[in-house]
């Protein structure tokens, strides 16, 4: 007969522990991801291979890399972890979230071409409400599977913009911004306004963002491409905040929101000039997975996200509650 389990050494976050540390091949990320410190989480590591009788990671160069039984627990691990947010996840929601008394992180992706005071005014609201929680701050780029991310709560809300949002995702509508160009002070659409058609436009040099995804074009692309139309894009940058210094000191084209743009003005040398192509208004929107989708400390973060950005649009004023939105897709609620 098999020996007994020692049940009695393992506790569900020893799991969430397994998972971490096999799925971010770091102690350090995997402290970081927990919200817990390197010893703490080494000290853990030792536990599970005590208790799994394997080393589960091993040095390959200069990184980790999990072994063979290490990956055979991963799937048992993701199993484990979603039927306990199954079992305890009513009791958990029918209790009232108390943000002062909050502990624990919460982690937003996000990307970085929105309106720049959103992020830190977003923490601020976060740190004044539950100063006990911490708040990691997430980028959206080409190598970041936000779809992934959100299904094994590695983040808690994905915010940016998407010409059409995925539909397995619950939404809320967070603001709307018209599209604009931002050009250097001496580039031919200022100089020359009359004569910045479409035409001009498609066949200017442009600097876009990184996709989010691979395979992704991003919103403005996608909208040309369903008018049958193209931009020639001349450079792909994964740092936002520094195109408009590239645009200032060359003749590239960023085309992308008036609230990012307007930020510019006063720190480098560019101008706002009007879209010749007719753009829908670019919508932002925060995402997040059915699996926190009831529960009470989520729908808490998800309340502080909307009101920052209503307050940064002057729907709501700083500081105020905002009434609890209509439906942002039908049967989703923010």
């Amino acid at each position: 007969m098999p020996a007994a389990l020692p049940f009695a050494n393992i506790d569900l976050h020893l799991v969430k522990v397994l998972h971490t540390v096999i799925t971010e091949r770091s102690v350090s990320r995997a402290a970081l991801r927990l919200g817990s410190t390197q010893p703490q989480i080494s000290a853990q590591l030792k536990r599970l291979r005590a208790l799994t009788g394997d080393t589960l990671l091993v040095r390959a160069g200069t990184g980790l890399v999990p072994t063979e039984a290490a990956l055979g627990l991963l799937g048992p691990a993701e199993r484990l972890l979603r039927e306990a947010d199954t079992l305890f996840g009513p009791a958990r929601v029918g209790r009232d979230f108390e943000p002062a008394q909050a502990e624990g992180q919460v982690n937003i992706a996000a990307t970085d071409y929105l309106n720049p005071s959103f992020l830190p005014d977003l923490v601020t609201r976060l740190r004044t409400r539950a100063p006990g929680l911490k708040v990691a701050l997430h980028p959206l780029s080409a190598d970041s599977d936000y779809r992934r991310k959100l299904a094994t709560g590695e983040v808690d809300l994905v915010v940016g913009n998407w010409l059409q949002p995925p539909e397995e995702l619950h939404l809320g509508r967070l603001m709307t911004d018209e599209v604009v160009c931002l050009v250097g002070e001496d580039h031919p659409a200022v100089k020359n306004p009359r004569q910045w058609t479409a035409a001009r436009y498609l066949e200017s040099d442009h600097i876009a963002p990184t996709p989010m995804h691979p395979g992704a074009r991003g919103v403005i692309d996608d909208f040309l491409a369903l008018q049958g139309l193209e931009r020639r894009i001349a450079v792909r940058c994964s740092h936002f905040s520094l195109a408009p210094l590239m645009v200032a000191q060359t003749r590239l084209v960023l085309t992308t929101g008036r609230q990012f743009c307007e930020r510019q003005l006063g720190r480098f040398p560019v101008r706002i000039v009007r879209c010749p192509v007719a753009f829908p208004a670019m919508a932002y929107y925060q995402l997040w997975h059915d699996r926190t989708h009831a529960s009470s400390a989520q729908r808490w973060l998800r309340e502080q996200v909307r009101d920052t950005a209503r307050a940064l649009t002057g729907k709501v004023p700083a500081g105020r509650a905002a009434d609890t939105p209509g439906r942002a897709r039908e049967g989703v609620r923010a």
